[in-house]
């Protein structure tokens, strides 16, 4: 079947050694040329639809049914999964390593990280968070997520292969929780980041994003690239080497901002899907609520529903919507951080058992360990 493109609407999505200095890539992204593709590459199979407010208040939701392509041909065009087999530490300072992290694990989360929002973030943390992605852009790639070129693109394919999976389903808000946790934990262990990890509070900011610093010249540079290359900013001349969606095509990283889509992530609808009281209900709104949106509204990589991480502003617009999810299991703690409802992609009800895989970049968890954020897994809670 042929996959018609839908201009309108994008919907997402172990073992580490001890810190070492990262090494140069076999081909370093930042700052090498790379061509702009036309607006329609980013046009890439659907999984759920965008919601207006008017939608979400009516009780709609970005439901899988409304997947746009054949679901059985585009899970064939994904590459396979490359599955890493047991890894032991390779030296005894590994081992030890991994028994300290191993240990932390398993106490009690008595001391959680605050992720701070952008605008209360310092200038040095700004920076020194931007290092810490630039430093896992210049390291090699592991060698396990084909096409690939460095170590920052091998969660850009981790998400990739997985966007069929964690789309258009329950297991959405929980899957990109424990993505997010694994950039943070990768900046941390690989590139010794020790600041808090950033969110971006974008309802302050509906319908004027480029307003914000996040767009500036001085941090991750213009969103209104009108699809062309973004040439300012930290991220200026970014090859990326993923997508656009199952195919790898080299190019730069663009934007097409557009901010009356940017509008619709406003305050009001994200309340309207938090009002909702199971999750499944309130999951299927929010994905098609300011997450769709936001994604839409930065446009061309971000719209791109497999490889939207090649754009480093997918991290903050991902821990906003991850805070909002929070700000859900808030209003009833005791149920929403212990209880799961909601299918996922095969038509299989969740559990707390149900597996969740960073397809070895991290250890495999349930939904138990990540549906509570001050859990002994995650241990992290938001600024407000």
């Amino acid at each position: 079947m042929h996959l018609q493109a839908v201009p309108i609407l994008f919907i997402i999505t172990s073992h580490v050694a001890a810190i070492v200095p990262p090494q140069p890539s076999v081909a370093c992204v930042l700052g090498q040329l790379a061509p702009a593709l036309p607006m329609s590459s980013y046009n890439t199979a659907k999984f759920a639809r965008p919601l207006s407010l008017v939608d979400a208040v009516l009780g709609a939701n970005a439901s899988v049914t409304t997947i746009h392509g054949n679901l059985t041909q585009i899970k064939t065009l994904m590459p396979e999964l490359q599955l890493p087999g047991v890894r032991l530490p390779p030296t005894p300072r590994d081992v030890e390593i991994e028994l300290k992290h191993f240990e932390k694990r398993q106490s009690t989360c008595s001391n959680p990280r605050v992720r701070i929002e952008w605008d209360t973030y310092t200038d040095r943390d700004k920076q020194l968070y931007i290092d810490g992605i630039k430093c896992l852009m210049r390291a090699r790639p592991s060698g396990r997520f084909p096409g690939s070129q460095n170590r920052y693109e091998d969660i850009v394919v981790l998400h990739q292969q997985n966007t069929p999976r964690v789309h258009g389903n329950a297991i959405f808000l929980l899957w990109h929780r424990y993505l997010l946790w694994t950039f943070e934990d990768m900046l941390r262990r690989e590139c010794g980041f020790t600041r808090p990890l950033p969110w971006w509070d974008e309802a302050r900011w509906s319908g004027r994003f480029q307003q914000s610093s996040v767009f500036s010249s001085r941090w991750m540079g213009t969103m209104l690239a009108r699809g062309n290359c973004v040439t300012n900013g930290q991220f200026a001349n970014l090859a990326c080497n993923i997508g656009p969606g199952t195919r790898n095509q080299r190019h730069c990283l663009s934007r097409n901002g557009d901010e009356e889509k940017t509008a619709n992530t406003r305050q009001s609808l994200t309340d309207v899907c938090n009002a909702r009281p199971t999750f499944a209900d309130m999951a299927a709104c929010t994905e098609g609520g300011a997450h769709a949106w936001g994604h839409n509204g930065i446009g061309a990589v971000m719209q791109d529903v497999y490889a939207s991480p090649s754009d480093p502003v997918f991290w903050l617009h991902h821990a906003y919507i991850d805070r909002n999810f929070r700000r859900w299991q808030d209003g009833d703690r005791g149920r929403r951080a212990t209880t799961i409802t909601g299918k996922d992609s095969t038509g299989r009800d969740l559990s707390l058992d149900t597996s969740i895989s960073m397809n070895g970049i991290r250890a495999d968890v349930r939904v138990r360990d990540v549906l509570n954020t001050q859990s002994s897994v995650l241990c992290y809670r938001y600024s407000y």
